[in-house]
């Protein structure tokens, strides 16, 4: 592929398994999934679904940012959800990070996430 370039940054948590925090390509950004693992310190993060869902979006946002983009140049978003009765709780906080900017989105309910985590998400982006 042309232009394909790997991105990993310190913070945000490293990758649990063989692939990349994102690959970049021709002005896309493909973010794996995010789980709420604080960076700091490997440990995850206990909460409810906004606590978790607000590390995740900040793992995200670094990973974004060390790509050269942001949480702004996000077009598409999936929210994998452990309960989909947590989505209220995920879309408040969600909302917050996002602020007007309102990428394409999707939301599914899985069996199981990463160390049995309740949200993970993932991100495609385009750089200016």
């Amino acid at each position: 592929m042309s232009n394909l370039s790997f991105v990993k940054t310190d913070r945000a948590p490293g990758a649990i398994g063989p692939y990349s925090q994102a690959v970049r390509v021709d002005g896309w950004v493909f973010c794996s999934g995010q789980i709420p693992i604080d960076p700091a310190t490997g440990d995850l993060v206990s909460g409810d679904i906004g606590v978790q869902t607000d590390q995740v979006l900040r793992n995200l946002s670094a990973v974004l940012e060390a790509a050269g983009g942001s949480l702004d140049s996000v077009v598409k978003t999936t929210v994998f959800l452990a309960d989909m009765g947590d989505f209220a709780g995920m879309n408040e906080v969600y909302a917050k990070h996002f602020g007007d900017h309102r990428p394409a989105r999707a939301a599914v309910a899985v069996r199981t996430l990463p160390k049995n985590v309740d949200v993970e998400i993932e991100a495609v982006a385009k750089l200016s």
